[in-house]
């Protein structure tokens, strides 16, 4: 989505993208920290800027090699505390997502520069996997050892609405209706107690990638505790699966057909996604949908509500 994140930022721009001057010294500031990257001492050559491989919403990625390796720097373009984002624990879960073989190797990460340093992954020409494939991807995400940043959604959704009331236009009051149905779905899911394991929270098809024949996991900043039917509602309302793959998709899953309870599950999760994906856009600044593009995620945002009475 991207309410939890950048992987519906735009398109990769290029080799011609010029970045913002603060981003590009940042960029410079890690890269003459690279005797200081895992694997590397001040005997290896400095890295250069290879190609600017994003510069979207949240974050600005740039590729760079040393002429025989090749890694990704991202660069916060955003201040991660005020959007839930805990960058301590997403270097560690990276650390663990890599060893287990579900994510590139995390190299370096400071927070003074909002900077982050892993491995670059070359994607396979064919990029074809199955559900099954998916399920399995997601199933080893949920099997990582826990840690102890949760994603409150509550509070989350709080602080984009606290945002978005301040808006004007018929879309921002359109969605901001929604928001007493979406709080009593939360209400009724997240008490204390309620099993969690650790979600990628940010898996659409865009921070998916076939590499090396096997499918991994990128963006993990959104990395943290949460209900297992959110991160299914993430990656079949993201990737707006039609109902037969959807269900494919959690079979796979469980292993088993769910129950009607469980899928009652991933509906009102499904539903509690499409609200926070419409403030998230309507929140940050720079990313932009057409008029037609909004009333129809508010047009599926009131299917989903209206399915669940």
């Amino acid at each position: 989505m991207c309410a939890t994140h950048a992987g519906c930022d735009p398109a990769p721009p290029g080799l011609n993208t010029i970045l913002p001057p603060a981003i590009a010294h940042r960029v410079e500031q890690t890269l003459l920290q690279h005797a200081q990257w895992r694997g590397r001492n001040s005997g290896h050559p400095m890295p250069r800027q290879q190609q600017t491989l994003h510069a979207g919403a949240s974050n600005f990625s740039v590729l760079v090699t040393d002429g025989h390796l090749q890694w990704v720097v991202r660069i916060d373009g955003i201040n991660p505390a005020l959007h839930g984002l805990n960058r301590q624990s997403e270097w560690h879960i990276l650390q663990r997502a890599a060893a287990a073989g579900l994510g590139p190797a995390p190299r370096y990460f400071n927070p003074e520069l909002g900077s982050l340093v892993y491995d670059y992954l070359p994607a396979d020409p064919v990029q074809q996997y199955s559900v099954g494939d998916l399920a399995e991807l997601v199933r080893g995400i949920h099997r990582l050892a826990p840690v102890r940043h949760r994603v409150n959604l509550k509070e989350r959704i709080a602080g984009y609405e606290k945002r978005a009331h301040a808006l004007t236009g018929d879309i921002a009051r359109s969605t901001l209706a929604q928001g007493r149905a979406i709080d009593t779905l939360l209400t009724a899911r997240y008490r204390p107690g309620n099993p969690l394991v650790l979600c990628h929270n940010d898996l659409l098809r865009s921070n998916r990638l076939l590499s090396g024949h096997q499918l991994r996991a990128l963006d993990w900043e959104y990395a943290a505790m949460a209900s297992p039917w959110y991160e299914l509602a993430v990656i079949s309302a993201g990737d707006d699966m039609p109902g037969d793959a959807r269900d494919e998709l959690v079979r796979h899953y469980l292993q088993r057909p769910p129950t009607a309870q469980e899928s009652r599950e991933l509906q009102a999760h499904v539903t509690i996604y499409r609200y926070l994906e419409l403030l998230w856009y309507l929140t940050h600044e720079r990313a932009v949908l057409s008029t037609a593009q909004y009333q129809h995620k508010l047009t599926q945002l009131r299917s989903a509500v209206a399915q669940l009475q």
